[in-house]
C-alpha cells in the first residue's frame, strides 16, 4: 500500500479545504493527525488527514497543512476549526510529537520519517 503526503498550504483557507476534504470523504477517513514540532524553542502545529484508498487503487493520500500554525493556548482558530470538524464526524485525532521538518535534508525525507512513525504505530498499513 503506497502512502504519500499531499501538502496544502498553511493558511486559514488551506485548513478550511482540509476540513472540507474530511467532510466530503468522511467514509474514507483512516486517521486524522495533529503533529507538534519545535524549532528554536517555538512549537508549531501541523494538521493531517489520511484517507482510505479509493476503489481498488492501493494508494493512501495524507493531506496536510505543515507547520503553519503556532502552538499556543488558547488554540488558534485554524486548529479549533479542524478539531470541530473532526468532532462533528466522530473522528478522534491522533496527536504526535515529531521533529520539525527543518531538521531533515528535504521535505521528502521529513514525509518519509512521518510515514515510518505512523506505520510503526500501526496508524498506516505496511507497504504491500
Amino acid at each position: 500500500m503506497i502512502q504519500r503526503f499531499i501538502e496544502l498550504g498553511e493558511g486559514y483557507g488551506d485548513v478550511f479545504e482540509l476540513c472540507e476534504l474530511a467532510k466530503t470523504n468522511k467514509h474514507r477517513i483512516l486517521h486524522a493527525f495533529i503533529l507538534h514540532g519545535k524549532k528554536n524553542d517555538k512549537k508549531s502545529v501541523s494538521l493531517a488527514l489520511a484517507l482510505k484508498p479509493a476503489g481498488d487503487v492501493p494508494f493512501i493520500p495524507i493531506y496536510s497543512c505543515r507547520e503553519g500554525i503556532p502552538f499556543q493556548e488558547p488554540k488558534t482558530e485554524r486548529q479549533l476549526m479542524f478539531e470541530r470538524t473532526l468532532h462533528e464526524l466522530d473522528v478522534v485525532p491522533v496527536t504526535l510529537e515529531v521533529k520539525h521538518s527543518s531538521e531533515f535534508g528535504s521535505i521528502d525525507h521529513y514525509h518519509q520519517a512521518l510515514i515510518a512513525i505512523m506505520r510503526l504505530n500501526h496508524l498506516l498499513p505496511p507497504l504491500s
